[in-house]
């Protein structure tokens, strides 16, 4: 049996020149491309513009994370987060712990026990990307992962990955129906509880991951200013996908299962606000750290 090929790379030469690259930027514009796709829900089953949100996202972190972490350190990044990332769906569903009492519809197609596959690897991708945006506004890109930083990495790229779910949760929920809350919630229909499960999960996942890659070696060449930037622009990009989503057909408010009743452009409102002066922000500041250790390279 013939041996696969092998890319191989070199600290000298930047990740962006090799197969690496063009790999990144084709799952980006695939990434992008299917935040277009969901102003066509008629056209466009749902399943499947599910699937374009999250695989894209997933061959991303893969990708990159090989870069940096080589193939066993992000390995140990999927691992964690599928496994902690379902089992905390999983229990909340049952229990009402951490996030609080829902259950999913059929919309994001088929499930793992209570969960949906997809909503799964979701853990995974833009996991990945708000780790990597964390660690860049901690200006963390060339500092081992050890001391204070162990603590610090986690602690901030929760708050990262939290705004994602921040800016689209009441949309998912109240417009596309992937979900129900089952005594609805303050925030448009959502329990505050979901928010604090989120930052309690993706912190333990980070947390495990930061305890294990730190004894692991790192990336074996060059990471330029640009290969670090495509993170930051993929975080970008997901936020901007959210101002693409339109008002469905039919009423113009919800009611939650509470009986309140919400106003669906508001409920949008929020969303465009959250990912603009949140998830916006987080991106301004990656990109700006960026910048500085361009002047400084």
């Amino acid at each position: 049996m013939a041996a696969s090929p092998r890319v191989e790379l070199h600290r000298d030469r930047p990740v962006e020149e090799t197969p690496y690259g063009l790999w990144l930027w084709t799952v980006l514009g695939t990434y992008a491309a299917a935040r277009v796709a969901q102003m066509f829900p008629n056209q466009v089953p749902w399943v499947f513009v599910v699937a374009l949100h999250v695989l894209p996202a997933l061959a991303f972190a893969l990708i990159h994370g090989a870069a940096v972490y080589r193939i066993r350190g992000v390995l140990t990044f999927v691992l964690l987060s599928g496994a902690i990332g379902n089992a905390s769906e999983n229990l909340s569903i049952v229990t009402g712990f951490p996030f609080g009492r829902y259950h999913f519809t059929e919309v994001m197609g088929p499930k793992l026990f209570s969960v949906p596959i997809l909503l799964g690897l979701a853990y995974i991708g833009m996991g990945y990307v708000s780790w990597t945006v964390a660690r860049l506004i901690l200006g963390d890109t060339s500092e081992p992962l050890a001391g204070r930083r162990l603590v610090t990495r986690p602690l901030a790229a929760a708050f990262v990955m939290v705004a994602w779910d921040f800016s689209m949760d009441a949309v998912w929920a109240n417009l596309v129906h992937a979900w129900t809350w089952h005594e609805g919630g303050a925030y448009f229909g959502v329990p505050l509880s979901n928010f604090l499960g989120w930052y309690l999960t993706v912190y333990l996942i980070y947390q495990s991951f930061a305890l294990l890659v730190a004894r692991q070696p790192t990336a074996r060449f060059h990471l330029s200013t640009r290969f670090w930037g495509l993170a930051v622009l993929f975080y970008a990009v997901s936020a901007a996908g959210n101002l693409f989503v339109l008002a469905p057909r039919g009423p113009r408010s919800v009611t939650d299962a509470s009986g309140m009743t919400w106003s669906v452009s508001a409920i949008l409102g929020g969303s465009a606000l959250v990912s603009i002066l949140v998830m916006g922000a987080f991106a301004f500041l990656a990109w700006t750290r960026l910048l500085d250790r361009a002047e400084r390279d």
